[in-house]
């Protein structure tokens, strides 16, 4: 299958989910994450507030901010199809619906946070494959966002297990492959992903 394909399969899953299940699943898939070593260790995460469709994060934000974690989101500048991450301190306060049909939430305002602080990014994505590449909505603000040399952090993909493809993914030069990947089911630590990047100690 190609990218187009792949959207349109997973966006008519996505789009099965009942609220109830996506729900009960995205708090199996959080649970998941936090138990690993990259967001034990990770002082500083940046993290996806979720569209309708997408595993929620406000579990995953909620049990940072116990353990004494710094979040940041991402705020999009559409016209020059770039995002940068900024520090939130809530997720009820100071936050816009933005996007096409309003269906993103980001920060009012805020401090940005420099990419070189950034331990770990969650990314979302239409699907992805056991190797660490991903299918996202064909924008690429993830794709540059990540390819920055400044950023030098952990690269995760949350999503439910259905998004995860057993063919790979048909990939290109810029495409940038996740480290692992967590779903409600597992984690996955992917083997394209590059080594070149600070460790988490």
């Amino acid at each position: 299958m190609n990218k187009n394909e792949i959207r349109i399969q997973m966006k008519e899953f996505l789009g099965r989910l009942t609220p109830e299940e996506r729900h009960a699943r995205s708090l199996s898939a959080c649970q998941f994450l936090v138990g690993t070593r990259e967001f034990k260790l990770a002082q500083l995460m940046m993290i996806f507030l979720s569209m309708p469709t997408e595993v929620e994060t406000s579990a995953l934000a909620l049990k940072a901010w116990q353990e004494g974690k710094s979040i940041a989101v991402p705020r999009v500048d559409w016209d020059d199809k770039r995002m940068e991450p900024v520090e939130i301190r809530s997720l009820d306060v100071g936050l816009r619906p933005a996007g096409p049909g309003g269906m993103v939430r980001e920060p009012i305002s805020g401090t940005v946070v420099p990419l070189a602080l950034i331990d770990i990014v969650v990314i979302p994505g239409i699907a992805f494959d056991r190797r660490g590449y991903r299918v996202g909505r064909g924008r690429g603000f993830y794709d540059r966002f990540l390819a920055q040399q400044e950023f030098e952090g952990i690269r995760c993909g949350l999503c439910f297990h259905e998004q995860i493809l057993k063919e790979s993914i048909p990939s290109e030069p810029h495409d940038v492959p996740m480290d692992l990947i967590v779903t409600e089911n597992e984690v996955i630590h992917c083997a394209a992903a590059h080594t070149n990047r600070r460790p988490i100690s």
